[in-house]
């Protein structure tokens, strides 16, 4: 399907056999849409149930495989090439549905991005240590409930982003459970050395809670 800018649009979708208007929407770190991202959207569809999932590509085909190739890949990230890949979902999938966000590091930050561009459709989002939205007046907009998932180790998006989020929130007079866990970091990603799989598991158990609540 096309985004706003008239480009075509890369995702992994996932559709039930019998028509939903549910959907969650998934959003990858900084390597890319990988087998990681389909394995997670792939359990998720089937964990959830009865729920469209569409894992968007904001690469543009672009995987990485080092640290540095992410890295580039995600400092290059236009982000009016973004917006329009999300206006593009939002045309796709109509008006009268229901929609859930989620996303890890990079893609936690755009999973509240997303839910922003959705308005009223937006009833979940889900962030795995993602950078929140700073401005009170975009979050006034938010019609989502937020459940955030924070590494207490995490340098970049640490406690102080964390704070300043669950404080802008509040005032904004929306809905946010955090869940801290003593961990770094991308601890959700096997494939990361700093992998947490109990706190992995916990985080998953509230996260489908959390989600199939959000999406009935």
């Amino acid at each position: 399907f096309s985004a706003s800018d008239g480009k075509d649009v890369n995702a992994y979708f996932i559709k039930t056999k019998e028509n939903t208007n549910k959907y969650l929407l998934v959003f990858h770190e900084w390597w890319g849409l990988n087998d990681y991202i389909k394995q997670m959207s792939d359990k998720l569809f089937i964990d959830i149930g009865n729920v469209n999932v569409i894992a968007v590509d904001l690469y543009d085909g672009n995987v990485a495989t080092t640290k540095q190739e992410a890295q580039q890949y995600m400092q290059a990230l236009d982000q009016k090439r973004v917006r329009a890949i999300m206006e593009g979902i939002k045309t796709k999938i109509g008006n009268d549905v229901n929609v859930a966000t989620i996303g890890w590091c990079m893609g936690g930050g755009m999973s509240m991005q997303a839910s922003l561009i959705m308005v009223e459709d937006a009833k979940g989002c889900v962030m795995y240590y993602g950078m929140p939205e700073t401005d009170i007046e975009k979050i006034k907009t938010l019609n989502a409930q937020v459940l955030f998932i924070h590494a207490s180790q995490d340098k970049w998006i640490n406690d102080e982003v964390v704070n300043t989020f669950e404080t802008n929130m509040k005032s904004a007079d929306k809905k946010i459970k955090i869940l801290r866990y003593d961990a770094d970091h991308a601890f959700a990603n096997p494939s990361n050395p700093k992998h947490n799989a109990e706190a992995t598991k916990d985080a998953y158990d509230h996260v489908l809670k959390f989600l199939k609540g959000t999406l009935q």
